[in-house]
Parts: C-alpha cells; sequence; structure tokens
C-alpha cells in the first residue's frame, strides 16, 4: 500500500464539478503509512481461507455443482484480473480477466477459457467456486436505510449505507443479491440438508425477479469463494477506511503500479508496474456522448477514501438546472462509490459505484467508474508518481 499519498490539489470546500461533479473532501483522506506485514489477518469473520498448493481445501459441506467459470472467476480475481461481478457466467468482464491473466502469462489473448488457459490455471484447481460462511451477529447493529428518490431527499441522510443485509453481503462476496439467492435456495445453502434441489430455478417473489431469502446474523450461507482479503490493519491509518475494507473484503497486499491504461472503446483499464509488467486489469465504465472521457496522459493527484458528493444540477446534463445544489454523504451508495482517486486532469476522477453490476454497460458522467472492490483494491495500488493514460 502507497505511503503518505496526498489529496494535492484538492479543495476543501465541496464545489461541484464538471465530468463526474463531484469534490471529495480531504479531511478523510489521509492515506495509509507503509508498515511491516504482520501474520494476522485483520479481515471480517468470512475471510477466505484457500488450502496450500497442491493440497486439497477443506470442505465440511460440498457444493453439489460443478461451477467451472464461477471457480475461474475467483481465482482470476485473487490474481488481479478483475471479472467484475462473480456470478459464474460469461460476459464482457470475465472476458476481460481472462485477456488481462494471458497478457500477464504470454499467452494468446483470445478472452476465451481456451485449453492453453485452463493449463496455467489449474494450479489453482483445488481454490472452490464457493464456501460456506456464517453472517457475523456482529451485523444484527448495522442500520440499513432506503436510499430515497432524488439528491434533495439523500443529502438529508448520514451516509448512504446499504440498503439491505442482502445487499451488504453481495458487496462483501463481489456479487449481486439474486446470484446469492440462486446459492442458497429455500434460505439453505446448496449441498445442506434438507435444502431445494440444486437444479431448481430461483423462487420468484416478483416476474422476472430473484427472491432473496431472509438474512439473519448468525445464519450459514454459500457464498462465491472470492479471496485476496488478507488485512494487515497496521498499514491502514484511516479507521474508516480499514472498515471499508472489511466491508468489501478487499485486502491490503495490492501491488504498486507506475502506469495505468483507460481504453475507452474496449472498456477496461490495465494497471501495469515499474518494470511495465500487466498487475491488474478491470472491467470499467467511461464516458458518455455527453460527457465523453478525456483523451490524454494524465496522473494521479490524491485518493480520498469515502467521500462525500456534491450534486450541481447545473453540470449534469440530464438533470433540470431548477435543481438545487445538495452535499450528499459518502457510503458505498453514493455516486462515487467509495473512493475517489484524483487525477491532474481538473474535475475528472476514477472511483467506485452504487450498481456494480451496470460496469461495462451503463454509460457514466465522464469519469472513469469500477465496482466498489476493485476501485478500494486500485486506490491502494497508486501513488502520486503513477501516470494515467486515456485512449480510444
Amino acid at each position: 500500500m502507497r505511503s503518505s499519498l496526498p489529496l494535492a490539489g484538492l479543495v476543501l470546500s465541496l464545489l461541484a464539478l464538471p465530468g463526474c461533479n463531484s469534490d471529495p473532501a480531504a479531511d478523510n483522506a489521509k492515506a495509509p503509512p507503509r508498515a511491516e506485514a504482520t501474520d494476522d489477518n485483520g479481515a471480517d469473520a468470512m475471510a477466505s481461507r484457500d488450502p496450500a498448493p497442491g493440497t486439497a481445501a477443506t470442505v465440511t459441506t460440498a457444493d453439489p455443482q460443478p461451477r467451472p467459470v464461477m471457480q475461474a472467476q475467483v481465482v482470476l480475481e485473487r490474481l488481479g484480473f478483475g471479472p467484475g461481478v462473480v456470478d459464474g457466467k460469461l460476459g464482457i468482464s470475465f472476458t476481460n480477466a481472462l485477456k488481462g491473466f494471458q497478457e500477464s502469462r504470454d499467452l494468446a489473448v483470445t478472452g476465451e477459457l481456451d485449453p492453453a488457459t485452463r493449463g496455467a490455471l489449474v494450479q489453482w484447481d483445488n481454490v472452490p467456486a464457493t464456501r460456506l460462511v456464517t453472517i457475523p451477529k456482529s451485523w444484527g447493529k448495522v442500520a440499513f436505510t432506503a436510499i430515497p428518490e432524488g439528491a434533495a431527499a439523500q443529502a438529508k441522510l448520514t451516509q448512504m449505507g446499504y440498503e439491505t443485509m442482502a445487499e451488504k453481503l453481495a458487496e462483501r462476496f463481489h456479487t449481486t443479491p439474486e446470484v446469492l439467492a440462486q446459492l442458497n435456495l429455500g434460505g439453505l445453502p446448496a449441498g445442506a440438508a434438507g435444502g431445494e434441489a440444486p437444479s431448481s430455478p430461483p423462487a420468484q417473489a416478483t416476474p422476472g425477479a430473484a427472491r432473496v431469502p431472509q438474512l439473519l446474523p448468525g445464519q450459514q450461507l454459500r457464498v462465491p469463494n472470492v479471496g485476496a482479503d488478507r488485512i494487515d490493519a497496521a498499514m491502514v491509518e484511516n479507521r474508516e477506511w480499514l472498515q471499508t475494507l472489511r466491508s468489501l473484503g478487499v485486502g491490503t497486499g495490492q501491488p504498486d503500479v507506475a502506469r495505468i491504461l483507460v481504453d475507452e472503446t474496449e472498456g477496461w483499464l490495465k494497471a501495469y508496474d515499474a518494470k511495465g509488467r500487466l498487475a491488474a486489469m478491470f472491467t470499467v465504465t467511461t464516458g458518455s456522448q455527453n460527457d465523453p472521457l478525456p483523451i490524454g496522459d494524465w496522473a494521479v493527484k490524491g485518493v480520498a477514501y469515502n467521500p462525500p458528493f456534491a450534486f450541481d444540477p447545473k453540470l449534469f446534463w440530464d438533470v433540470p438546472d431548477s435543481a438545487e445544489p445538495q452535499r450528499l454523504p459518502p457510503g458505498p451508495n453514493s455516486p462515487v462509490g467509495v473512493v475517489w482517486i484524483d487525477l491532474t486532469k481538473e474535475h475528472y476522477g476514477i472511483h467506485g459505484t452504487p450498481s456494480p453490476d451496470t460496469i461495462g454497460r451503463a454509460q457514466s458522467h465522464g469519469c472513469v467508474r469500477l465496482t466498489n472492490w476493485d476501485a478500494a483494491r486500485l486506490a491502494q495500488m497508486v501513488s502520486g508518481s503513477t501516470k494515467v493514460v486515456f485512449r480510444r
């Protein structure tokens, strides 16, 4: 994790900005310092427990389905090639993750799980696609509040937090409430005695929507086996940011990157280390016809953790100018998610999102948008010397 990364150039006053129209305040953005890694995992009680290389995973209740795509997704994510939402499905984010892995291993870049790629991934075949977790009892104290429509109503909130426990769990395991429902049909983990047959379709609460089971503290669930969540708490000075990393299941052991390349046409972000090696790759959303991505060479100025959001309707083409400016509180459901990576291109940044399933599909207001967990991971890779290139 990078040390002494200033929020250089970010003013403290909440002036609304063009581009993404946000000005994260700097009072909560002090960068975590370098520290010697410890052996203790400061993640939550649901942290991953990967088997040692060449050994079988300890599984108490086996998953009745093999889920080969989800297994590849959780492995690729561990290696720094984010598949976006972990859902066991083929799609643009999974294709990009495969391309990143293939490039890093000098394989033919096909974007397919071809024989050569399967052979390169075989050493991680002992990492299961899913695992069982127990919802911590402390989650019973978490307040879940519906996010109202409209900036004026949202500005009255103290935090733009999670609306439901299902949403919080989905972000923790880099997936969606619908995938959790499919892995826990009838409210029981797939493979558990008394659960519905694994081939059963998801129960429907309303047409077209999977019914998410009631979730309670102490309940056991099957979840995607996302990893890379080891946290060295000594490396994180900002306590709120530490809690965010735990909430997202994002570890502190991230590589240092010297250059970021964002391709508007391809819809991906690549991060390279000082030797020019590809260290990470994520699918992103980049601009729109009304707010195009600013093509050119830029650099990272600083990082704001859990930033507030300055909403100025005059700077949004799709919002009436008659609306009033508002200051929206921070939180995972903020328009910029949990983190803002500020760039030397004034008013533009790289940030998270409250809608992870739209990454690579929906458009943004000019900035580069990632899932909250990918944005939190990238924020720990950059420094004030990281160069950023936007191209199309």
